[in-house]
């Protein structure tokens, strides 16, 4: 039986609302460590956003680099597959991959291309071996596709949905070859399990967290894109653990909260056994939450008063030192202008151990809420902001009237362009 360990969106070197996560990263990857030397699987595939920016800081890659280094000493068997996500660079977290590739981990960042332009499929077939040699699986590890990286389909009606899904067509293909070939050498059939990090249709999105992979209306895929012959399709982007298809194609979710709307469900990683050429079972592994995510409320917005009462009666550890001061939230309605309401927020909190990352206005008069700004450093969480919906209300406000196709579509492309080059 093959077991393989399925997570991605670890998104070290994030910054929550300004405050530094090192400790809860450290965390997880010690965690991680401990219960895949438990569970001792055949292979560790993470599906993209190991880093939350393409620049991650020099102390994240030390994590990351250590857990590796770690890792394969410990486990030398386990083979370990890892792709590049939205957040990631492409480059650099390829550019080492010779030196990672003696230590039984692969790595791909990148779409190569031949010198007559065609993409090279077969950087992505991933054999897994066996100590002794056999091949028990083939993996697909495609990393985040942007419209550069597909193939160029002149007649399709969407280029770059169409395209990612001949380029998982062609992939399959060659695996399907691969493994019928090797399936009459071991006298049975392997698996094929494809990564990827992308919106599948229908997947459920976590609130302020996940930042669009492709703007506009492209950003979707369909369940029914990765082909039949795919015994697995692992997945990141999406926070939430969820499935499509009867198990086949998942999200495993990211190890951390990433958002106060994150906070209200169990984070996770997904062991996956298969049975010849089919998966057998999927188990989710609860991550263990480090640092509490606190919202005050916990549901709805109340007046200044009643969140200072509110405060009060927090139930809190005194003996914490500050990097495991949980996270504060604090949804306020508000009932008009308040000179003194940022002072007495202040001085509610002033003694508490916590850390205020988020102060949110809510009126009766609208749902939506926004972030006042916040103690900590004054800014937005501007990862929450989409650019598409920024120029539409600019432009709605302007001229009274919706953008046309023609606008978005030179927008969308702009906007592509500059994602690609700070990847």
């Amino acid at each position: 039986m093959l077991t393989v360990f399925h997570t991605a969106d670890w998104h070290l070197g994030q910054s929550f609302f300004g405050f530094d996560r090192d400790y809860e990263h450290q965390q997880f990857l010690e965690w991680l460590l401990k219960t895949l030397d438990q569970h001792r699987p055949d292979a560790l595939i993470i599906s993209g956003d190991v880093f939350d920016t393409v620049n991650p800081s020099a102390l994240a890659q030390r994590r990351y680099y250590d857990f590796l280094a770690t890792v394969s000493t410990s486990l030398p068997a386990m083979q370990i597959v890892i792709t590049a996500g939205n957040h990631d660079s492409a480059a650099r977290l390829e550019s080492p991959s010779s030196l990672l590739e003696s230590l039984n981990i692969r790595v791909v960042g990148t779409v190569s291309r031949n010198e007559n332009d065609e993409i090279d499929i077969h950087k992505f077939l991933v054999p897994i071996v066996s100590p002794t040699g056999i091949t028990q699986a083939i993996v697909l590890a495609i990393p985040f596709l942007r419209p550069s990286d597909v193939p160029l389909l002149l007649e399709a009606e969407d280029p770059y949905l169409d395209g990612v899904k001949e380029l998982y067509r062609r992939t399959t293909d060659a695996a399907v070859v691969m493994a019928e070939r090797i399936g009459e050498q071991v006298g049975g059939q392997i698996p094929i399990i494809a990564m990827g990090h992308c919106h599948v249709m229908g997947g459920i999105e976590s609130r302020d967290s996940e930042r669009r992979i492709v703007i506009g209306g492209s950003e979707a895929v369909s369940p029914g894109m990765f082909p039949a012959e795919i015994a697995y399709v692992a997945l990141g982007h999406l926070h939430k653990a969820q499935q499509f298809r009867q198990n086949r194609i998942r999200y495993c979710g990211s190890p951390l909260p990433l958002s106060f709307a994150e906070s209200g469900y169990q984070h996770s990683l997904c062991r996956v056994c298969f049975e010849g050429c089919r998966v057998s079972t999927v188990e989710e592994i609860p991550v263990p939450r480090t640092i509490p995510l606190l919202s005050v409320p916990a549901k709805g917005a109340v007046p200044v008063d009643g969140l200072v009462d509110e405060l009060a009666t927090l139930t809190l550890e005194n003996d914490l030192p500050p990097e495991r001061y949980p996270f504060l939230e604090l949804r306020i309605l508000d009932q008009g202008p308040d000179p003194s309401r940022r002072v007495r927020i202040e001085d509610a909190v002033e003694n508490l151990p916590v850390r205020l990352a988020s102060i949110k206005l809510e009126t009766m008069a609208r749902s939506a809420s926004f972030d006042e700004e916040m103690l900590a450093s004054g800014l937005a969480d501007l990862h929450s902001i989409n650019p598409e919906e920024i120029l539409t209300n600019a432009f709605r406000e302007k001229y009274q009237a919706d953008p046309d196709q023609a606008l978005l579509q030179a927008f969308r492309e702009i906007v592509m362009q500059q994602e690609t080059a700070e990847a």
